[in-house]
């Protein structure tokens, strides 16, 4: 019995040191900032290490701009994650193909706020190239190897389904480059095209402190933050499942 519970501790031990080599990097504006709670929620739940870099008033152009000066993240944050999660969320077309640039070096620089799609493009095209180029860096633990990095890139929806060019732009988008989506929309809870039954108004509305007019409808804008809170802790949730099916934890 001793030698079963053993192995038994011996193996839980073993994964969690697993999970624990993994890295997941966060990018985004209020939603995801760090005083939420829900990435390192799920981080925490999944036993692997989170770097939050989301500011609060940011948006896609920020970490674009960010990317091509070298300071989103340093060249060893670079080499440690395993996956970059994007939660860039405004109310924006970001598929939208008209300005796109084939080579990401191609773009003008610094990104303005006037094309979020083209703004995406470069991210993730700047992303992915710059893992699979680790294959030929020397300082790097991929140099060798027949495709650098895996470029592992998550995007986000909006908390709930009230942003809805987004949440569809968004869609296509990893539709196109074969990406996963937290899809917190689906699996939030409610539906922003009902009402609640008690209150009348959004059903949003119960969570947040402050609230916004998304096509000519009153809804909640910032879900309560904290790790205590109902909200934060379910994306936690919806987050963690999302990861799980992409690394085997």
């Amino acid at each position: 019995m001793k030698k079963l519970i053993f192995l038994f501790f011996f193996s839980l031990l073993s994964i969690v040191i697993c999970a624990q080599e993994y890295t997941l990097f966060l990018t985004g504006a209020s939603f995801a900032a760090p005083g939420n709670g829900w990435f390192e929620l799920g981080c925490k739940s999944l036993g692997v290490k989170a770097i939050n870099r989301a500011v609060s008033g940011e948006s896609i152009a920020d970490t674009a701009n960010k990317m091509a000066e070298g300071t989103l993240y340093s060249r060893e944050e670079f080499e440690e994650m395993d996956a970059f999660v994007i939660m860039h969320v405004h109310e924006k077309d970001v598929y939208n193909e008209d300005r796109l640039k084939n080579d990401y070096k191609d773009y003008s620089l610094p990104f303005d706020n006037s094309d979020y799609a083209s703004c995406f493009d470069y991210v993730i095209k700047r992303y992915i190239s710059d893992c699979y180029n680790l294959k030929d860096d020397v300082n790097s633990k991929y140099y060798g190897s027949k495709f650098g990095k895996p470029a592992v890139i998550i995007l986000c929806t909006h908390w709930n389904d009230s942003r809805k060019i987004y949440n569809s732009s968004a869609r296509k988008l990893t539709e196109k480059w074969g990406l996963p989506i937290v899809e917190f929309d689906k699996n939030i809870g409610f539906s922003s095209n009902h009402k609640h039954p008690i209150t009348g108004n959004s059903f949003s509305l119960i969570f947040t402190d402050d609230k916004q007019i998304v096509h000519d409808r009153e809804q909640g804008w910032h879900p309560l933050h904290g790790e205590d809170s109902y909200l934060q802790r379910r994306m936690a949730a919806i987050f963690a499942e999302t990861v799980r099916k992409i690394f085997l934890f």
